[in-house]
């Protein structure tokens, strides 16, 4: 008589050696990703190679994925990378180690890949040194290998065993390397960032007083609302979008900016030349294109800075020179029309933000400020060279990737009081906030309840036709749900447009608006 025979169960035991192996697995890619980081702390031209790789992400992922991580984390994209990053060598260590208990081999072949691929993603930073790159890459392919069979072989014998003795050294070894690539991690991104300050010299940065000099803004150019963003944005406050996953050092020792291209006179200035040049204040609004209706990536600071004329009348512009590009140290590159230069705007090489060095988040020691466009085309930060070339010559790091070649900034409006969603008391409130339209100012701005009619908002005076402008209007808040929308007419006469668009491929468009609820 033909019998079946029944399937094995697994047992407790089966399920927490697997258990024991996805886990070995996660500690091993850690470890390897802590090693990496703390040589990459140790030798200064030896860039991390998790940020290495987060960097080709960024270069090569397609813009809808860029602009929906800047829609979903705002400011803290690249945080938000770096963590996913992690999480992601977590999960592939796991596998892993789930693989490699069943043939060593796989831990090598693992672990030598993920050093390759961090090593073939940190050669492609600039002035990354190659044999100090290989060295970092081959000591956490290492580590992680050893660690993986190490631990591995641990849980084996803890699983024999069958005691709690065993477990408890299996657990103990696991938390001991967690904790150990905890501190590699964080000791090597400390050391990097401290000897790259260091290295960089900002601190020992003492800027002249500017030749042309702005007033302080006048008391009657800003309102006395909470909550209503301020005239001129704090440098820890500032918006920051770029492409940098981390935020290059520069030497000042060994820094230069070049003009080349459709020149005459090609030449490179140093640092402390470039400060000894005359310099210019001037107050600028600057925006970031992902910026969406009513979102935040926008700032006004005082910039100090050489304007770009002077350095392009020294380079002598050649016929045809009808595109200007900024390269930064870490390749990233704009491209905007050379008469945006010389048409009268503020367009400076800018040293200098809010009374100090630039910080290094947003370009120390030089950057491009042309008022009036989107950061995509012309705020080079880290800026190194500056070619003359002609429009159809280049296109600049975004336009490739399916973004407009030309961005002027269009006029927007947002409300920051009453913020959205917020749950207000009845009676006179005020509703406020900031409309912007660079190089044509604001001429005025209206609000509308409930669908209701447009209402003219007050204005603060006008700093600069450069800068946003605060406006308020007073409103008697009565008990309910009720819309609020603004719009804004810039000093053209040019009424902002009610036509929804995203920010791709030109910046977004459409009136802002908040729904609160008085009770």
């Amino acid at each position: 008589m033909a019998t079946t025979e029944a399937p094995i169960a697994p047992t407790p035991t089966m399920g927490s050696h697997r258990g024991r192996q996805a886990v070995s697995g996660v500690v091993a890619a850690l470890a390897a990703l802590g090693a990496s980081e703390l040589v990459a702390g140790l030798l200064t031209d030896v860039p991390s190679l998790l940020e290495s790789v987060g960097t080709f992400v960024i270069d090569t992922v397609p813009p809808g994925v860029k602009d929906a991580a800047i829609g979903i984390f705002g400011t803290n994209d690249k945080t938000a990378l770096l963590v996913g990053s992690v999480l992601v060598i977590a999960g592939i260590g796991a596998v892993v180690g789930l693989l490699t208990a069943r043939w060593m081999g796989w831990a090598v072949i693992a672990f030598a890949a993920f050093g390759l691929a961090g090593a073939l993603s940190a050669l492609r930073i600039p002035d990354a040194s190659p044999w100090g790159v290989w060295v970092a890459a081959s000591i956490a392919a290492l580590v992680g290998i050893v660690v993986l069979i190490g631990l591995l072989r641990l849980g084996i014998s803890a699983v024999d065993a069958g005691t709690d003795k065993g477990r408890r050294a299996f657990i103990l070894a696991a938390g001991s390397v967690v904790a150990l690539a905890a501190l590699a991690f964080a000791g090597g991104r400390l050391i990097a960032d401290r000897a790259r300050r260091m290295l960089a010299g900002r601190d020992d940065v003492v800027l002249p007083a500017a030749t042309e000099t702005v007033a302080a803004p006048p008391a009657r150019a800003s309102f006395q609302v909470e909550g209503l963003s301020p005239l001129v944005t704090p440098n820890a406050d500032f918006y920051r979008i770029d492409t940098a996953l981390t935020v290059p050092r520069v030497d000042l020792s060994t820094w230069r900016l070049g003009f080349t291209g459709m020149v005459d006179r090609p030449f490179e200035i140093e640092f402390t030349d470039l400060i000894e040049m005359p310099l210019a204040e001037r107050h600028v609004t600057i925006a970031c294109v992902s910026n969406e209706v009513g979102g935040n990536l926008i700032g006004t600071a005082k910039w100090m800075g050489v304007p770009l004329p002077a350095l392009l009348e020294r380079a002598g512009m050649q016929p045809g020179a009808t595109q200007i590009v900024g390269r930064s140290v870490d390749g990233f590159t704009v491209g905007f029309p050379t008469e945006a230069a010389l048409d009268g705007r503020d367009a400076l090489v800018a040293v200098g933000m809010n009374g100090e060095p630039l910080p290094f988040e947003h370009g120390f020691p030089a950057r491009l400020i042309v008022a009036g466009l989107y950061g995509y085309v012309s705020a080079t930060k880290w800026l190194t060279e500056v070619e003359l070339t002609s429009w159809d010559a280049f296109d600049a790091y975004w336009v490739p990737r399916g973004w407009s070649k030309e961005a002027p900034i269009k006029t927007q409006s947002r409300i920051d009081v009453p913020v959205d969603g917020a749950t207000i008391r009845p009676g006179q409130r005020t509703i406020a906030g900031v409309a912007w339209a660079p190089t044509r100012g604001i001429s005025g701005v209206e609000v509308r309840v409930d669908g209701g009619q447009w209402q003219p908002a007050e204005l603060a005076a006008e700093l600069a036709d450069t800068t946003w402008r605060q406006w308020r209007m007073p409103w008697e808040a009565t008990p309910g749900a009720h819309s609020i929308m603004v719009r804004a007419t810039d000093g053209n006469g040019d009424a902002q447009t009610d036509e929804v668009a995203p920010p791709a491929p030109d910046g977004a468009t459409g009136y802002h608006s908040v729904v609160v609820s008085v009770e």
